[in-house]
């Protein structure tokens, strides 16, 4: 390149990152201290396509955050695009509160089309605000107005929003009116033993909850369940258990809603979560992915459950027919393109490889998830277990030490967990195997490279096993994809 070209281009550099620094630096300013993303995340989005973000600054990451899984298909797929610019070139109007278009009529019947059978065949939808707390408010509200009474059954770990209500059915909540179940893990287990016993346990402890007349717990309107717990740590329910939540529930004529904000549009290998252990819940709260990138959140439930009268839940912006139009789209490629069962294969596959880590780094505690809904918990293995044969204490630093080392090698994640120990990965279900290779290889980069700070350099043979190994895995999901190229062909 000759001089004058270097030196423009050096110029150009400097003027890219002193406008990505300002940038910065006036958000901070101006913006409230409840910002989250952007306090780990210090990057500043100007272009996107598919898994790929550039920054201000002319950085290219992978990211495998997606706006929280709101975008199934990527960044700007386009099939999205096309749908949005239909309906801006149609001249129809953008907002029309409740009222009957064609474009939300498209929508309604894509979703229909979706369903647990069981649920679509006498089902109505309920369009809320445009975030997924609103839609959970809306459930409680409609089960509560359903079943005349007021109680609520949620579970440990749970995350279902920001707002009061849904707040007070999650996790941290305090003085609400809303009674707390254990939700079964292998990893850690409340009661100490996981798997199948630990779930039956858990079952059995809701049965006694809800049967003894000296418990506390007056019969409930109903019971609000993530078929796996995202914010929680990436905690996948085991399917009998779901069973035996929707069996009890429909024993004691219990409206079961099933948290599919996260879960679903094939996030987990399975069009909704549900499917999974092949219950159909009498209520699902939907979100995030059902917009196709824009804001938008319904309640699907049982006929006999609307016992609404006019006006009894409302929200000004619920008629957000760019989203619709997008959302329809989104539903429609990932239905029609396999999308949830192409989730399931690459996400087995990452999950296997991941798993891998735990054997070579002792500060992978556990890797778990469902699809392409994946989390690897950080713990500190210079600290001993809180109960013998138990797992280590769980490390927040080491799992922002992982986030911010793979931001500094081009791969966006994000942290969950009780403690926001759990690096999650939620990458679009368009991601690509080569795709795939490239951010188990930055990924386990990271972790080594965090382990040989914990523990000293004799972690630096493991951090070369440990990217051979993900090197290897990504050869052969390669190698796999072009076979399978080929018999298409």
């Amino acid at each position: 390149m000759p001089e004058a070209a270097k030196a423009r281009a050096a110029q150009e550099d400097v003027g890219a990152r002193a406008a990505h620094e300002g940038i910065l630096r006036r958000q901070a300013a101006r913006e409230s201290a409840a910002r989250t993303y952007a306090r780990a995340l210090p990057i500043v989005p100007v272009r996107a396509r598919g898994l790929t973000i550039e920054g201000a600054d002319g950085n290219r990451y992978l990211d495998c955050l997606s706006g929280a899984g709101t975008l199934a298909l990527g960044h700007n797929h386009p099939v999205v695009l096309e749908a949005i610019r239909k309906v801006l070139d149609s001249g129809a109007p953008l907002q029309v509160l409740d009222l009957a278009t064609p474009v939300k009529d498209a929508f309604t019947t894509e979703l229909f089309r979706t369903l647990p059978p069981g649920l679509a065949d006498h089902a109505r939808v309920q369009f809320c605000g445009p975030a997924g707390t609103d839609a959970v408010e809306a459930a409680l509200k409609l089960v509560r107005a359903a079943t005349g009474r007021s109680g609520i059954l949620a579970f440990a770990g749970a995350y279902h929003g920001m707002t009061a209500g849904a707040l007070a059915a999650s996790g941290g909540a305090s003085d609400v009116r809303v009674a707390r179940l254990p939700y079964p893990q292998d990893y850690r287990c409340p009661f100490g033993v996981g798997g199948e016993p630990g779930a039956e346990l858990a079952a059995r402890w809701t049965e006694s909850i809800l049967d003894d007349t000296k418990s506390g717990v007056p019969s409930p309107a109903g019971m609000i369940l993530e078929p796996v717990q995202g914010e929680g740590g990436v905690i996948p329910a085991r399917d009998d258990w779901m069973r035996r939540m929707r069996e009890i529930t429909s024993a004691r004529s219990i409206p079961l809603i099933a948290d599919e904000v996260q879960t679903g549009v094939g996030r987990t290998g399975a069009f909704w979560a549900v499917e999974h252990s092949g219950i159909t819940p009498d209520v699902m709260v939907l979100s995030k992915a059902i917009g196709g990138s824009l804001p938008l959140a319904v309640v699907v439930y049982r006929e006999d459950l609307d016992v609404w009268e006019p006006g009894a839940h409302a929200g000004t912006f619920r008629g957000n027919q760019l989203a619709m139009a997008a959302g329809a789209a989104t539903l429609a490629y990932v239905r029609e393109n396999g999308l949830a069962e192409r989730a399931a294969t690459l996400g087995t596959r990452m999950i296997a490889q991941l798993q891998g880590l735990a054997d070579d780094f002792g500060c992978v505690g556990d890797v778990r998830g469902r699809g392409l809904m994946i989390g690897v918990e950080l713990v500190d293995p210079e600290k001993p277990p809180s109960s013998p044969g138990g797992p280590h204490p769980a490390a927040l630093e080491l799992a922002a030490a992982v986030q911010r080392e793979c931001l500094r090698r081009g791969l966006i994640v994000e942290l969950g967990g009780r403690n926001s120990s759990v690096v999650r990965l939620l990458p679009p279900l368009t991601i690509s195997d080569e795709q795939a290779s490239a951010v188990l290889n930055r990924l386990a980069d990271a972790v080594a490279e965090v382990a040989k700070a914990h523990t000293g350099p004799a972690a630096e043979s493991t951090r070369r096993t440990a990217t051979g190994r993900a090197q290897e895995v990504g050869h052969a999901q390669g190698a796999e994809h072009t076979q399978r190229a080929e018999r298409s062909g």
